[in-house]
């Protein structure tokens, strides 16, 4: 019995010291993670999260855009007659499909939920919040009324972009966003402000918005900045279409 108790006492070192190796790599683990920084969002509500992925995300897409510069630079110091001709298709298609940063006179609409003091009994809570398809129609009718460019939380849209309603947020490309929405169009401004007064789904919103106290902001702003897209630009898959 005793032989015994001597190896338990033997291993309960043994034990000791796994449990502290088993902690110091948990806090280094933490820190390369953390990159040095906190790994609890600065504030710890869920707009403040937002807030945070959005910037971090912000950064990460102001560096795809300065790694395509480089890219380009390098690609254009490369010789080749047949290479010209490829670079030269490329760069007719960068700015109809978004690649190119656009800047010019435009409008900018604002969509907001409506104030917590609507929500009373009887109402149904979804006609207070903005929802996905309330987004896409005033881009769709942006489009339509002539935009060269259009951004939703100062981020570029094209025609791969996904808009997705989840929960109180809408998630863009991925990164989640709260409300207010900010869209911005640049091209013709009369022409999308006409758009915009005459498309049923937005006329559908503004009676919505008068009656439920939703936000609704419509102006024209003398210059509007369209950054680049810098997501991925590849598509999974595809369908054609006939005619």
């Amino acid at each position: 019995m005793a032989k015994t108790g001597t190896h338990a006492r033997q291993r309960w070192p043994l034990a000791v010291l796994g449990v502290f190796a088993a902690t110091g790599f948990l806090f280094v683990a933490a820190s390369v993670s953390a990159g040095g920084a906190d790994l609890r969002p600065a504030g710890g509500d869920l707009a403040s999260l937002l807030q945070e992925r959005a910037h971090r995300v912000d950064e990460r897409r102001a560096d795809a855009r300065s790694l395509r510069v480089d890219i380009d630079g390098l690609s254009a110091s490369v010789p080749g007659a047949e290479l010209d001709v490829f670079r030269t298709r490329v760069k007719q298609l960068e700015e109809p499909t978004g690649l190119t940063a656009v800047t010019g006179p435009g409008v900018r609409v604002t969509l907001t939920d409506a104030p917590r003091t609507v929500d009373a009994p009887g109402i149904n809570p979804n006609l207070l919040v903005v929802h996905q398809q309330d987004i896409q129609a005033f881009v769709n009718a942006l489009w339509a009324g002539g935009a060269e460019a259009v951004t939703l939380q100062g981020q570029r849209l094209i025609t791969t972009t996904g808009i997705k309603c989840v929960g109180n947020t809408v998630v863009l490309d991925g990164v989640p966003y709260s409300p207010p929405y900010v869209i911005e169009a640049i091209g013709d401004t009369a022409g999308m402000e006409s758009a915009l007064v005459t498309s049923y789904d937005t006329v559908t919103y503004a009676d919505y918005a008068a009656k439920y106290e939703l936000g609704l902001e419509i102006e024209t702003v003398g210059q509007i900045k369209a950054e680049a897209y810098a997501g991925e630009v590849s598509l999974d898959h595809a369908t054609a279409t006939s005619g």
